[in-house]
């Protein structure tokens, strides 16, 4: 299937106008990642610059298969309760010294992301460090980034503590590289992670931003809030009039919500509509305007809803949420559960208008009202997380002890060389699933699909840009420069790059497209890979100053009221710092 005819060069060439365009995709978000990489992949099948037979050598990269079973480990511990059993210590603590228990919680959050991925390790924790931060009278904004970058560093602790790692290794590896122990990079990640804390303790909170989440924007909790749901009678003077335009409807305390007429919602679009006999107003009251709307004859109380006492909910968007990827209009909650969604925090914005037209996305924060029994009932069903207060649910907690066993065995294991980190994953992964830690269908349901598409894509792509020696013109045009720098400085260069790269795009696919290039840039310069590859591992991990280079800065991004300045100015000189150290250790744990 080859439609063009290139030389070599042509090949090159084509393939990294192909990865840049990529990025710009990437950069623009008309698609969604994973999506852009499969189309990258097919183009570079379809013109010949990627072999079929080394797409197909893909799929034998142990990186992908280990992340899947890892997850699925990860999602045993989620079940059980063993995450939540160590906040509860934690937890209790808060309430007579609260900083020790944001210490505890900190150390808890750097060793948990060092064994499991981090991400949900942040899940877990954000409603417990928004209850802290009440505890302590100050914004949650203040804590919830250190928890992000917390997590983050404690993943540089071992191989397995992110899916970057493991997919660095499977790249060095398909690159002729020996694999890298569990604990290799152990000792580089215990000084990032102590200089990590002394900045998080000591610098960050000078420059940490205090800002109000998006409850508390927009809704008064001290005050009951109740759901008001009115009819227009036939003598109303309303009818005919636009409902925008009611002086009733703008009062103090009093909110539009919706209107419905017949069985249909208007609210997607309210400005132009005219009131008609029989339609029904939703209105979100305090107690004292509840009162007087019994006394308004302009509009009539439908009794069984009228006095329903609601409450202001902020739920995080996480992986394996059920809302992901759907409008919230075509999920009908108002009907289903008698739940409004008032506003979506995205992307240092709040949207509050053209919601049901909304395509929800993994790191999105819903403002949701309601009555709570509705409110849990819904965030039950749609596995999301209420970032107020931590989640109360049903763990399997007898059989924690099995699942820790399970990590802890892939852990032991593994750092003594008794077999392949991946054959270990399959073993713990058949003992929680037998043991029924998890159920297969919950089990599988942990596994990020989208994630591992970008993986295998970007791992064509990686493959394509070796074969057509794409790799082979940067090395070329690069190595005479950095022939003449000390080790120091061709690490830092190393370093700069990727984390540049990572700081605009998928850490994972920046990872992968830049591993083999520090490979060849190593065997140019005549020295060893094995310390440039450890640059970029760390630096596709230690990403601090954008909230979309990390996950977990995407989780946080919402219950923290943040706007995307306050991580620039928090995590480039983290950023900086931390490439420095990094720069400065690695040519002596590895020399060049």
């Amino acid at each position: 299937m080859e439609f063009l005819l290139l030389t070599e060069t042509g090949s090159a060439v084509l393939a990294l106008l192909v990865v840049a365009g990529m990025f710009a995709l990437f950069l623009r978000e008309v698609y969604p990642t994973e999506v852009v990489a499969i189309g990258g992949v097919a183009f570079m099948l379809v013109t010949g610059i990627l072999p079929y037979q080394s797409a197909l050598a893909v799929l034998s990269n142990p990186a992908p298969w280990t992340i899947a079973a890892m997850f699925i480990i990860m999602g045993a511990l989620v079940r059980t309760g063993a995450l939540d059993a160590f906040t509860s210590v934690a937890q209790k603590q808060a309430q007579v010294n609260p900083r020790i228990a944001i210490g505890l919680l900190m150390a808890f959050v750097v060793l948990a992301s060092a064994v499991v991925s981090n991400t949900p390790v942040v899940v877990v924790m954000i409603p417990v460090f928004v209850q802290i931060a009440r505890t302590l009278n100050v914004a949650a904004s203040k804590l919830l980034i250190p928890l992000s970058y917390a997590a983050i560093l404690g993943g540089t602790l071992t191989l397995i503590g992110t899916s970057t790692n493991l997919l660095v290794d499977g790249v060095a590896r398909s690159q002729g590289m020996q694999p890298f122990t569990i604990f290799e990079v152990t000792p580089l990640g215990v000084a990032l992670v102590i200089y990590g804390m002394i900045y998080l303790r000591f610098i960050a909170p000078r420059l940490l931003p205090e800002r109000d989440s998006m409850a508390s924007l927009l809704s008064d909790r001290s005050r009951m809030k109740f759901f008001t749901e009115a009819v227009i009678p036939p003598e109303s003077n309303l009818i005919g009039r636009e409902v925008t335009g009611v002086q009733l409807f703008k009062r103090p305390g009093v909110r539009l919500i919706d209107v419905i007429r017949g069985d249909e919602s208007l609210r997607r679009n309210l400005k132009g509509v005219e009131l008609k006999l029989g339609d029904r107003v939703v209105l979100r009251t305090e107690m004292t305007e509840l009162l007087g709307l019994q006394r308004n004859k302009e509009l009539k109380r439908v009794d069984q809803v009228s006095a329903v006492e609601t409450k202001t909910v902020e739920v995080l968007i996480t992986p394996g949420c059920r809302m992901v990827g759907r409008t919230l209009g075509a999920m009908r909650l108002r009907r289903r559960y008698g739940v409004y969604v008032l506003a979506v925090h995205r992307r240092n914005q709040n949207i509050g208008r053209q919601l049901d037209q909304l395509v929800v996305r993994v790191g999105d924060t819903l403002l949701l009202e309601g009555a709570p029994a509705d409110i849990q009932k819904l965030a039950a069903d749609m596995e999301m997380v209420d970032v107020t207060q931590p989640s109360a649910r049903a763990f399997r907690r007898s059989h924690a002890p099995i699942a820790i066993g399970a990590l802890i065995g892939i852990v032991a294991l593994a750092a003594l060389g008794v077999a392949p980190i991946l054959l270990l994953s399959v073993l713990a992964v058949a003992v929680v699933l037998l043991t029924r830690c998890i159920d297969a269908d919950e089990a599988f349901s942990f596994i990020e699909g989208r994630l591992l598409a970008l993986i295998f894509s970007m791992l064509a792509i990686g493959a394509a840009l070796d074969k057509s020696g794409a790799v082979s013109l940067i090395v070329e045009t690069v190595a005479p420069s950095l022939s003449q720098l000390p080790p120091f400085l061709i690490v830092w260069a190393v370093y700069l790059l990727t984390s540049v790269l990572t700081e605009l795009v998928s850490n994972n696919a920046v990872a992968v497209v830049v591993t083999p290039i520090a490979i060849g840039l190593a065997q140019a310069v005549g020295i060893d890979p094995r310390p440039l590859v450890v640059a970029v591992m760390v630096a596709a991990s230690a990403s601090f100053a954008t909230p979309i280079g990390y996950q977990t800065n995407m989780m946080v991004y919402g219950p923290g009221g943040y706007r995307f300045l306050d991580f620039m100015k928090v995590g480039i000189p983290l950023n900086l710092t931390v490439g420095f150290l990094a720069s400065l250790l690695i040519p002596l744990l590895w020399p060049l």
